[in-house]
Parts: structure tokens; sequence; C-alpha cells
């Protein structure tokens, strides 16, 4: 039998008729008055603090519960009549206090505890504006916020665009988005693909449409041993090779049947396939991150954005020092909106930055670039705080690695860049960093989510001119140009080529 206080019985004024109850703890109450009469002029003292100050003796009254926890106890079923009563007195004030702390309490678990999953859709970063001038207004009627992004979608001039699927590796999927035996159906990069994970945790991607008649192996498939089975006639495929290994209604099997198993390797919390215009066999692969490969360091969250570009214009921006001090220097409190850049409420503070960018030179790593970059908040223009430097590895066409050294110790964020039409990008950052630093991450990862989406306010809107016209301080934009063509070959597929879908 649970058992409470005996001395908040009596400071709750119980009758003596409760204290009468047969059980094998009837010997913890009290058989002499002494606690009562003490207790009564608790009681006394309780009730004057009630009628002289309103909230203030009920919280009294509380923390003498808490205190005499310790003390004599009661049984459970008698401690339930007098929580009925204390809560029956609570006042509406008291209600809205306790129902307020409980919604703090719970977005502190859900923004500090939790890990970050900041997902914004298309529609919902950079087009505010659009929407609010007159012209947009007056056909705003009886559409929706989506269809007329998609309005504004055909209206933009998108360019002279170069190949719009580079040559390398592309994430598909994050690790943690596909269960042992789970198939998911992903489009990207002008092509369909069936990605599944054999019970034993090894991903494999075909392409998703059967030879037989066609049916999308990504959508019902099933997974047995390191086969993806079709669910319209139960045709299995090898995930190692693509061949064919048995028809549920055929005693032979073609030799010639087979699917396209696409090269994939999974690392670093993503699942990653190989894309070439030529059919070239990969010459390099992003390398393994140790700390987040043997999990020494926690995830911390993460962000996906939708962007209207062309995959070339974001990591154009490792080379385009002057763009940081334009959309990244306002203070962070300003939010995402790039025409609240110069509020006074935060004119008092804003960021400094410090970046280089070169491509590498040495053999074997020529599909790789680096900037360094220093950050600082400046207060007042004179105070210096929270500092970071941050080398930033971009790794092929889609791939980058930010190693972040902050006031409080290192970390890493990821950006991967999918392809999903030519001017349709899916951008996906991911956070890591030691034990210590958790609730810093949470931070850290929040920063750069509204950082981020100043740019894709630009992004959605900006036109990609072949030809820029440069000056001296911009020659890192060339020459980051002229480093990312080598993705670029004979049979990239060509924005003139494609038929673009601006539906999402």
């Amino acid at each position: 039998m649970g058992i409470v206080s005996h001395s908040y019985l009596t400071a709750r004024k119980v009758p003596k008729s409760t204290f009468t109850y047969s059980s094998p703890v009837a010997s913890l109450v009290p058989s002499d008055n002494s606690q009562l009469t003490s207790d009564s002029q608790h009681l006394g003292e309780s009730e004057a603090m009630n009628e002289s100050s309103g909230n203030a003796g009920s919280t009294y009254l509380v923390w003498r519960t808490l205190v005499d926890m310790s003390c004599e106890w009661i049984s459970v079923d008698q401690y339930v009549i007098l929580a009925t009563d204390y809560i029956s007195e609570l006042t509406l004030s008291t209600w809205v206090y306790l129902l307020a702390t409980s919604a703090l309490l719970l977005l502190a678990v859900k923004y500090i505890v939790m890990p970050i999953n900041w997902v914004k859709d298309l529609s919902e970063v950079g087009y505010d504006c659009m929407l609010e001038n007159g012209i947009s207004a007056g056909r705003r009627r009886g559409k929706s916020k989506r269809e007329l992004v998609k309005e504004i979608r055909h209206q933009r001039q998108v360019g002279t665009l170069p190949p719009v699927y580079p040559n390398g590796w592309f994430v598909l999927l994050e690790s943690d988005d596909l269960r042992a035996g789970q198939v998911k159906h992903v489009a990207a990069l002008g092509e369909n693909f069936a990605i599944f994970r054999t019970q034993e945790g090894v991903a494999h991607v075909l392409n998703a449409y059967c030879p037989h008649l066609g049916a999308n192996m990504g959508v019902g498939g099933s997974v047995h041993g390191d086969c993806l089975e079709c669910p319209f006639h139960s045709w299995r495929f090898s995930g190692v090779d693509g061949k064919c290994t048995s028809i549920s209604y055929s005693e032979k099997v073609p030799e010639f049947a087979r699917v396209k198993k696409w090269t994939s390797y999974e690392v670093n919390s993503f699942i990653f396939i190989w894309f070439h215009a030529e059919n070239e066999e990969p010459t390099w692969y992003p390398e393994p991150i140790q700390p987040i490969q043997e999990k020494k360091w926690v995830y911390r969250g993460r962000n996906e954005f939708y962007v209207n570009s062309h995959i070339q214009e974001i990591p154009e921006n490792g080379g385009d020092v002057a763009h940081l001090a334009a959309v990244h220097g306002p203070s962070i409190f300003n939010g995402s909106d790039l025409r609240l850049g110069q509020r006074l409420l935060w004119s008092f503070t804003h960021h400094e930055w410090v970046a280089k960018w070169d491509p590498n030179t040495e053999p074997g790593k020529t599909h790789t670039a680096t900037m360094l970059l220093k950050h600082e908040i400046r207060f007042f223009n004179k105070i210096s705080l929270i500092g970071m430097d941050v080398r930033a590895e971009q790794i092929g066409p889609s791939y980058v690695e930010l190693h972040m050294e902050t006031s409080f110790g290192k970390m890493i964020l990821l950006q991967c860049i999918t392809p999903l039409e030519p001017m349709l990008q899916k951008v996906v950052h991911r956070l890591y960093c030691p034990p210590l630093l958790y609730l810093y991450g949470s931070i850290v990862i929040w920063g750069e989510s509204i950082m981020f989406e100043r740019d894709v306010m630009v992004w959605n809107h900006k036109t990609y001119i072949e030809k820029p016209l440069l000056v001296r301080e911009d020659r890192n934009i060339a020459r980051h140009r002229r480093w990312y063509s080598q993705f670029y070959t004979e049979h990239s597929p060509r924005f003139t080529f494609q038929k673009e879908s601006l539906d999402w």
C-alpha cells in the first residue's frame, strides 16, 4: 500500500475520521495529539497567509507539503482525497502559471534537448515579398500560396545555364531514413531510384522500374535477402548486380533479365550514388569522418530546404566572398527576410566575416576545394564575442564538410545537394558535435538555418548570367566556375533537353 505524509493531512483540515484506516500501515499514524496540535498551528498560519496575500498562501501550503513529505505517512487513498481538494481550490491565475510553465518545458525539450528538424517547403522561403506586391495580390483570390509561387517560377528568366546534372556523388537519402527491410523511391538527376536496405543493414540502389512491365519497385516492393521483389509479378532482382534471381511463376529466368544497379556508398550518415553522364566508374569517394562513423559525436539536428535554382549556384557561394557582408552581416536576430536586415532594434550587433577560397591542386584531390572562414559577432562595432573558424571542404559538385572551431569546441556541419529537377534542389545540413556541446549544437544549427534561408531568398529569384560583370575583388567567382566545370562532360544533360516540371 502506498503511503503519504501525515503532516499534509493536518495542514489540509482532513476530518479526524479520515485517520481511521484499517491497514498494515495503520501503525504509522500518530497516536497522540502532539503532531496534530503542531500542524494545527501551521494551518492557522497558512490560512492567515491565504487571506492576506491570495496565491502566496497557496504557495506556502505547497511548500509545506513538499517539505513534510519526509515526515510520517498515511495511505494513498487518503492522499487522493487531499489532492482532489487542493486542485479544486487552485485559482485561475495559478492554472495559467502551471500551463505556461508546462508549455515552456515542452518547448525546451523540443528545441534544446531533442535534435532540431528544420524543414521548409519551396513556397515557405523568399516568396512573401513577391506575393505582397500589387500584381500578385490582385491574382491571389481563390489561389493558394503554392499556386502563386508556381506562377512566379514560370515567369522567371533562368538565364543560359550550364549542364543541369554534373558528374559525381549525390545523396539520395539520409541513413536514418531507411530502416532494415525498407524500400523507398527517390526521383532525382532525371532518374528514378529504388533504394532498399537488407536485414544485415546493407543499402542497395536499383533502377526503380521493373524491366518486365514497368512497375515501380520502390513503391510496394519488398526485400528478400539481398534482393528486391517487384510488387506486380514478384520478380526478384539482386541488389549486388541487378540480375533477376527468380520469377515466381516461371521455372527459368532469362540470362538477360536485369535492372540497372547504381553504384552506391553509405558514409557519414548519407546514402550516396555515383552519377556520370559518360558511365565512367568512380574516381574518388567521400571519406569517412571518424567521430561520426564511430558515434563519438552526437547528432544535434538537421535542416532541409528546397531551392529554385541551378545546382551550381549553391556551391558558388564559396567563391563569392563579397556576399557575406551584404547577406550575412546583419544580426541573426533580424531573421531570414533580407528586407528586415537593417532593423534598428538589432543595429548594435552584426556579424563580421573574413574568407578565402582556393581549389585543391594536389594530384587525386582536384575534385576538392577549400574555403577558410573566420566569423565574429561584434557589438557596437567594438566588442567581439563568440568567434568561429570554419574550414569548408567542397568535395565534388554536391557535398560539403564544414569543420568548425567554435569558442566552446569543435563540431562539424555536413551539406548535401540533390538535384530533384534541373531548377529544383533539395539541400540538407546535418550537425554533429561532442556530447559536452550538446546544447550549443542546437544554437548553431538554429543560426545556420536562418543564415541559409537568406541565401535561399536570393537563389529563388536570381537569373544565371553566363558571363557576369565582375570586378577585381570578384576574381574567386571566375576561379570557382572554372574549377566546377570539371564536373561536366560532353553528354551531361542540359536544360534545353529537359522537360522541367514546376509541380512540387
